[in-house]
């Protein structure tokens, strides 16, 4: 059996067709619905992981009524349960060349790299696949391949050696001491840490002095600058830069992007604001 670790509902999507479809990738798909390449990772003495990630999305996305609650970890270590249990079951982890899945990557040896040998990757990143029109593209993400192509991408399956585990289990432990806002990848299995302002200024930079939708200041951003992170951690940092006296809001921030609206202080009369390049 295989446990196939992938990042987000989306990438698990085509996965689960592409299992279906090909005896050989038969096993249990494990979805890491966390995007850990934003937010901290130093835990408080006495507080478990989970709970550090649940306050954090929590903050995030305002939400009352329905508590956050992450519980990867768990669910990873009930993986490590059922691989103890049988030395023939395996583990692949799909990893697309976005900071979040690599993230993954990292944290995921942590706690299953003691079943070396049995471990495996497949790193999509560089390279490329068909879409529907039988046209070559280079994906960012496991969600935009066929499950046809992700069947005949189990041939890329490898196994993480002993000197990448010790290399890549060392990075995972930089990124918490680290413990910055954001985590950018800058090529290959390297991540970089970053302030949680990094992309603030990109967001601004969208804004005017009359009110418009989050949503549209953080779709606009995304486009532009491709940013890996995410809308509602963008609408995050537009309130906290609201907080922060950078930006006004009006309507209810404490629900979805498409509720509450944005602008530059001011009425722009005699303000002069320089746009970031």
């Amino acid at each position: 059996m295989i446990y196939h670790i992938v990042t987000g509902d989306m990438a698990a999507a085509p996965l689960k067709e592409a299992i279906a479809a090909e005896e050989s990738m038969a096993g249990a798909i494990v979805v890491i619905k966390d995007v850990l390449s934003v937010g901290p990772l130093q835990k408080e003495e006495g507080q478990k992981f989970s709970e550090l990630r649940s306050a954090f999305w929590q903050q995030v996305t305002i939400n009352e009524k329905s508590p956050v609650l992450v519980d990867d970890l768990e669910r990873l270590l009930e993986t490590g349960n059922e691989l103890s249990k049988n030395e023939n079951d395996k583990i692949w982890i799909w990893a697309a060349p976005w900071p979040a899945d690599m993230c993954t990557y990292h944290w995921v040896l942590q706690y299953l790299g003691k079943y070396i040998g049995r471990l495996y990757i497949l790193n999509i990143a560089g390279l490329p696949f068909l879409d529907e029109n039988g046209k070559v593209f280079f994906p960012k993400s496991l969600s935009e391949i066929l499950p046809k192509e992700l069947v005949k991408a189990r041939r890329l399956a490898r196994l993480v050696t002993p000197a990448e585990l010790e290399v890549d289990g060392d990075e995972w432990k930089k990124l918490v001491r680290d413990n910055a806002g954001i985590r950018t990848l800058e090529g290959g299995k390297r991540l970089l840490s970053k302030s949680e302002e990094h992309y603030d200024s990109q967001l601004i930079s969208f804004a005017s002095h009359q009110y418009q939708k989050a949503q549209r200041i953080a779709n606009q951003a995304i486009t532009r600058y491709n940013i890996p992170t995410g809308d509602s951690y963008l609408g995050w940092r537009l309130r906290k830069m609201a907080e922060m006296g950078k930006l006004e809001l009006q309507g209810d921030i404490s629900k979805a992007l498409k509720d509450f609206e944005v602008k530059l202080p001011g009425d722009g009369t005699n303000a002069q604001y320089a746009l970031p390049l």
